[in-house]
């Protein structure tokens, strides 16, 4: 990956975190942007002493013009974006019945129009370069549902179909698009999950363990290389096995 630049967003903690460390790690400079991205300040000095470029970058991927302006930042920062990650996410958690239309919104807003704004600003330097890798974050709960999860269902569900038209539409400027969708992946909201339901969780995993965000990282660097020039409108899960299609 020399000589390209990368942005992750989601990326100051979690897997978005992992992700830009792997991207670094195989030779990418790489904008870290999150709404409050100082969680990954350590990445600076990574990146140096890798002989590395990277660089924070605050962005709301929901609002359209941080979008704009966080696009500008980077481009004057570090270049043209060449690779995408789109991993900004947020949950707002509750049954059907009791879901304020607002907790609909705000999830979607971030999750599904976030992805929108971010691949529709970020395709134009890829198309125009005709070389470019967009990795979209969705969920095994945008395959299986999950009660609880209408909002966040939906929004990682519509991911899968934007996805694959992206990758349709781009796929003549050689710019391939593909998803992956985690299953559950040890992270501090898992790790404060009551024993019983992590104990439910396992037994719904074949492989009977949590994942962990380089399991994911690994898979989505390997989509942004050049190995992966051919594959393109793909959802991979790393789940463990949860779905198997």
């Amino acid at each position: 990956m020399t000589g390209r630049v990368a942005l992750v967003t989601g990326a100051s903690r979690g897997i978005g975190h992992a992700i830009g460390l792997q991207l670094l790690r195989r030779g990418a400079d790489v904008a870290f942007a999150a709404r409050n991205p100082e969680p990954a300040t350590a990445v600076l000095a990574e990146a140096e002493s890798l002989g590395r470029r990277a660089m924070l970058v605050t962005m709301d991927v929901g609002d359209l013009e941080s979008v704009q302006a966080a696009a500008a930042a980077v481009e004057e920062g570090l270049g043209k974006v060449s690779i995408l990650v789109n991993n900004a996410g947020i949950t707002r958690d509750q049954l059907l019945l009791r879901m304020k239309p607002e907790d609909w919104s705000e999830v979607l807003r971030v999750n599904l129009d976030g992805t929108f704004y971010c691949t529709k600003i970020f395709m134009k330097d890829m198309m125009r370069a005709r070389w470019g890798r967009i990795v979209n974050i969705t969920s095994v709960v945008g395959t299986l549902g999950n009660a609880g999860q209408a909002n966040y269902a939906a929004s990682k569900a519509g991911i899968v179909g934007f996805t694959r038209s992206v990758a349709r539409e781009l796929a003549s400027r050689n710019v391939t698009a593909n998803a992956v969708a985690p299953g559950y992946i040890e992270t501090a909201m898992t790790g404060s999950l009551p024993e019983e339901v992590k104990a439910s969780l396992l037994g719904a995993i074949p492989l009977g363990r949590l994942g962990g965000v380089d399991d994911v990282a690994g898979v989505v660097a390997f989509l942004c290389g050049e190995e992966a020039g051919y594959v393109t409108g793909q959802v991979i899960h790393v789940d463990g096995g949860m779905v198997m299609a």
